[in-house]
């Protein structure tokens, strides 16, 4: 049996193949399933059979040894770029990676060889499928590659974002304290200090636990028993003193105990009142709702506006990289690399929470909805 012939008919026994070793490349693939491990897989291997099917000669063979070859016929878009893509997102390392070829390769000759038992297998399909394959790993792992790269820079976005508001705090309280003289007033600008100061170093000690691990989206989350009334007091007088010509608001209703990483909800708190500073109506306050119930927790931070978000952008509003329009002088522009509610939403995510947003003519809204303890 030809090799493309043999692929189109065994699909489903090559792919559980591929599914039960990319089963073993942990930790990344604890959490997937069968449709995320076998993702691409089957557009892969049909490509494969397609240029297997595809007259070639020996120059094009040439070229294609030399990575000059076409993209795989039968396909719009590689699917192993696609796949380089999702195993980068998903955690896996390019070992990991190189991996889940290196067996489908070994899966496919195996399996073909013993389908030939009888007859000499067709030696021109076999190298031909290798260099099939091959061409597919150079280009997941180019993919792989640009993906980690991408992670990497907004990393280092974020760490620059988040450590903004915390030293204005430090530089406007140092400015405060120089003009008091020692008493209460004194030991509470200190204790701002102090909390920012710590700020600051679990933004640092983040990046550092970044580096040591696989490279990824996901926000690492410290969870501990917390009220989250008095987190979100101490987040608002922090912004209250960085911003002291904006009002903020806050209502608090219901039980607001919780399992949460106080820090991180600060920041997320924190990204969604400078999002409504920077976005609504100067003249008018920033309201902060918080309420509990028997499961969750809501919080809600509310502008008013002049007029709706549009839709194409309330589509994309919590992407990486993403900002409104503003009336932020150029250098405030220039400053912000629009991670903030990218941030957030990933904060949410992290403590399988779930945040989203309502635009009308006159007022725009940011829910986040988050579970009391670890669903």
């Amino acid at each position: 049996m030809r090799l493309a012939d043999f692929i189109l008919q065994e699909m489903e026994a090559i792919l559980a193949s591929w599914e039960a070793f990319a089963t073993t490349l942990g930790p990344a693939s604890a959490d997937m399933g069968s449709v995320e491990l076998r993702e691409e897989a089957e557009q892969m291997l049909l490509a494969v059979a397609a240029d297997l099917r595809t007259p070639q000669t020996r120059e094009a063979q040439r070229k294609k040894s030399l990575n000059q070859g076409p993209t795989p016929v039968g396909t719009s878009e590689s699917a192993a770029r696609t796949h380089g893509f999702l195993r980068a997102r998903a955690g896996f390392t390019v070992n990991q990676l190189a991996a889940e070829y290196r067996a489908l390769r070994a899966s496919v000759l195996r399996l073909w060889m013993e389908q030939c038992a009888l007859e000499v297998p067709d030696l021109d399909d076999m190298i031909r499928f290798n260099e099939a394959i091959d061409q597919a790993l150079a280009e997941s792992v180019t993919s792989f590659n640009l993906q980690v790269e991408q992670n990497r820079n907004l990393l280092l976005g974020m760490l620059g974002h988040d450590m903004r508001s915390p030293l204005q705090a430090i530089q406007m309280t140092s400015t405060y304290l120089a003009a008091l003289n020692a008493g209460e007033n004194v030991s509470k600008a200190a204790g701002r200090l102090i909390r920012s100061g710590a700020r600051m170093q679990a933004l640092l000690n983040d990046l550092t636990a970044f580096n040591r691990t696989k490279l990824g989206l996901g926000i690492n989350v410290s969870p501990s028993q917390v009220n989250l009334a008095d987190v979100v007091a101490e987040e608002l007088d922090e912004l209250r003193a960085i911003h002291p010509d904006r009002q903020i608001e806050l209502q608090v209703t219901g039980d607001l105990q919780g399992v949460w990483d106080s820090l991180r909800l600060q920041q997320l708190l924190g990204n969604l009142v400078i999002n409504a500073i920077k976005y609504g109506a100067q003249e008018t306050p920033v309201r902060v709702m918080v309420t509990g119930d028997e499961t969750h927790v809501r919080i809600d931070v509310r502008n008013n506006c002049s007029a709706a978000i549009e839709p194409t952008t309330l589509a994309r509003i919590f992407g990486p990289l993403e900002r409104g329009q503003d009336r932020q002088t150029q250098d405030e522009k220039a400053a912000s690399l629009g991670l903030g509610l990218y941030i957030a939403s990933e904060i949410a995510k992290a403590h399988h929470g779930a945040i989203e947003t309502r635009s009308g003519e006159t007022e725009t809204t940011f829910s986040v909805s988050l579970p009391r303890a670890k669903q």
